[in-house]
C-alpha cells in the first residue's frame, strides 16, 4: 500500500508539473498560431513528456528500463483520450442539465471530473500500462562443484 501511495504522489507531482508547464507553453504558443493547432501540439508534446516521466519516476521503469517505447506511449495516450472524453462529457452533461451554468459551477464540475479521471488514469496506468515485466527464470550458475572435466 505504501508503494502505491508513493507512486500516486509521484503521479500527481509529475502530471501536475507537466500540466503547469504545458499551460504556460500554450499561452505562449497561442499568441503566435491558431489556438486549436497550438493546443494539439502542446497536448502531444506534454503527453509524450508525461509518459516518459511516469515511466522513469512514477512507476520507476516497471515496463522496462530506458525509454518508454511506443507500446507504452500508445497505451498511455489511450488512457489520456478516455480521460479527455470523460471530462468533456461531464461538462457537456452539465450544459444539458443546467442550460446556463455559471463559470464557478462549470469549473467545479470540470475539476471534479478531472480528479475522478486522474484517479482512474492512475489505476489504468499502474495495472495496464506500466506493469512490471515478468522476471525471466534465473539460469543456474555454474560453480566448481557443478563442472565436470572430461579428459
Amino acid at each position: 500500500m505504501k508503494k502505491t501511495a508513493g507512486a500516486f504522489i509521484r503521479f500527481v507531482v509529475c502530471g501536475g508539473g507537466i500540466g503547469l508547464a504545458s499551460s504556460g507553453a500554450l499561452l505562449l504558443a497561442a499568441g503566435r498560431m491558431n489556438f486549436a493547432v497550438a493546443n494539439a501540439i502542446v497536448t502531444v508534446l506534454s503527453t509524450l513528456a508525461a509518459t516518459e516521466l511516469h515511466h522513469r519516476i512514477t512507476f520507476r521503469g516497471a515496463a522496462g528500463g530506458g525509454w518508454a517505447g511506443w507500446r507504452v506511449h500508445s497505451k498511455s495516450a489511450l488512457t489520456l483520450l478516455a480521460a479527455y472524453a470523460f471530462t468533456t462529457a461531464a461538462v457537456l452533461g452539465l450544459d444539458q442539465a443546467h442550460p446556463h451554468p455559471g463559470a464557478l459551477l462549470t469549473q467545479a464540475v470540470y475539476l471534479a471530473a478531472s480528479g475522478l479521471a486522474g484517479i482512474a488514469r492512475f489505476v489504468a496506468l499502474r495495472l495496464l500500462v506500466f506493469t512490471p515485466r515478468a522476471a525471466e527464470p534465473e539460469q543456474p550458475r555454474l560453480s566448481r562443484d557443478g563442472v565436470t572435466v572430461a579428459a
